[in-house]
């Protein structure tokens, strides 16, 4: 945890900007693998943690901005459980260490609500993912999960999420810490696969390197030679001479800040002439997205460069034709590059994406509905503190290049004949983290292998 004094100024901010009545925020319980003691790695909602910091399970918490009282409703380990479990601090202690001196069991956390009801004190809650919470907001509240999308606070998220888009100094030290056991993970992979594996092996080995860091994974692997399935978590195939491989893997640490990084790498010692051809486009995407950050300046116009930079590399080698800015208006580029060319990064991995990519991403502004276009997660102006990713890649998708071929899309723009000429080549991906400042973007973390030569290095 941060120090006390961390979290007992981010609910005062928050108070501030909420202005008015009761917030109730839920941490999340314990989720049952398949019986009631055998559960999945828990992982605290991320939210509760930025104002409270408490990792762990069972736990809601109130505060009365008209009242001026935070309150933690929370029920301690019994004797059966610490026989199990050894000692453990009480809900009291665990409170004290992020300021909060009120703590009251869960049985009386109705009551606190119904209370409120009676004197008509509005009530702010936020979004919910967890089937559970929306069970016992109905049960607390009288709100039904089919009724909470129109009646959580938007209020509340909009404070939500400008204190917590803004990562502070302390805060960066931990994604720092945590981008750079990331970068660990992949250069472990990079040196670790060699033919005849299965991708199995190869993400144990990365998982292996986050869990001896004393964290774990901040989301599910991606270690695959199928890398144009965007988010492929299947790691049943053996890999051989000729392959790409492409890892999407991050680091979460014991604060629960995230990195995310993607590598892609030969299986074969070396990147074969195809692959460099491919693999330098993906590169000089990726530069295009960087050069065109700037403070204040909208992250959508990064993501644009990068859809130019890949229509344009991909005409170098006869796969388009026609005018590029008319292509990526069109959304031909989409063809090779269909999602977006990052999102924010810090607590969640994808963050904040519980509390609407409207709110998160487009302070509020409609999304597009192109194809490819509509998955860009992050289009608004970058303020200093804010932390990203940078992700283009180029994906051979077979089944989209079937329909949008026998469709006869974007002919204008699109060799289809030399397309599928590559209808198997696979996907290719580089990711790195960033953070914002009022002197534009800073890498975050040590830096990750990704030119040609660093990488062949790693496989030599």
């Amino acid at each position: 945890m941060f120090g006390k004094s961390t979290y007992t100024k981010r609910r005062k901010t928050l108070k501030e900007k909420v202005g008015k009545g009761l917030i109730l925020l839920l941490g999340n319980n314990e989720s049952a693998m398949n019986y009631a003691d055998n559960t999945y790695h828990f992982r605290q909602n991320s939210t509760f943690l930025y104002y409270f910091g408490i990792n762990h399970p069972g736990l809601a918490a109130l505060i009365d901005i008209d009242n001026d009282t935070e309150t933690i409703f929370g029920d301690d380990y019994t004797i059966d459980d610490i026989v199990w479990m050894g000692p453990q601090p009480t809900i009291a202690e665990r409170a004290e260490k992020c300021g909060v001196s009120r703590v009251k069991p869960l049985t009386e956390l109705q009551d606190a609500l119904g209370k409120a009801g009676t004197t008509g004190q509005m009530l702010h809650f936020l979004p919910l993912y967890r089937p559970e919470n929306k069970i016992k907001l109905l049960e607390l509240a009288g709100v039904s999960p089919k009724e909470i999308g129109e009646r959580f606070s938007l209020e509340l998220v909009k404070a939500v999420v400008s204190q917590r888009e803004i990562k502070t100094a302390e805060e960066l030290v931990r994604i720092n810490q945590a981008v750079d056991v990331s970068v660990d993970m992949h250069m472990e992979a990079m040196k670790f696969a060699r033919p005849g594996m299965s991708e199995a092996e190869v993400a144990a080995e990365i998982h292996k390197v986050a869990l001896a860091a004393g964290g774990n994974i901040s989301f599910p692997i991606i270690a695959t030679i199928n890398g144009q399935t965007l988010h492929n978590h299947y790691h049943g195939n053996t890999i051989k001479e000729g392959d790409l491989f492409l890892v999407d893997a991050g680091y979460e640490n014991e604060m629960c800040y995230a990195g995310d990084l993607s590598s892609t790498f030969p299986v074969s010692k070396k990147f074969t002439s195809e692959q460099k051809e491919i693999y330098g486009i993906t590169l000089a995407a990726h530069q295009a997205a960087v050069d065109a950050l700037g403070f204040l300046k909208p992250f959508r116009e990064a993501h644009l460069a990068a859809c130019s930079a890949i229509f344009d590399g991909m005409k170098s080698m006869g796969f388009t034709k026609g005018n590029t800015a008319d292509a990526v208006e069109a959304g031909a580029h989409a063809l090779f590059f269909p999602c977006g060319t990052g999102h924010m990064m810090g607590l969640d991995v994808h963050d904040m994406e519980d509390l609407g990519e409207v709110w998160v991403g487009y302070d509020g502004q409609p999304k597009s509905t192109q194809f490819g276009l509509k998955s860009l997660r992050l289009a608004k102006p970058l303020q200093a503190g804010h932390v990203f990713t940078i992700e283009p890649g180029i994906y051979f998708i077979p089944e989209l290049i079937d329909l949008w071929s026998g469709q006869g899309k974007f002919k204008d723009f699109i060799h289809w004949d030399k397309v599928k000429t590559y209808r198997n080549f696979g996907g290719i991906r580089n990711e790195e983290d960033f953070v914002m400042t009022e002197n534009g973007a800073q890498l975050l973390g040590k830096p990750k292998p990704k030119t040609m030569p660093e990488v062949e290095a790693l496989r030599g």
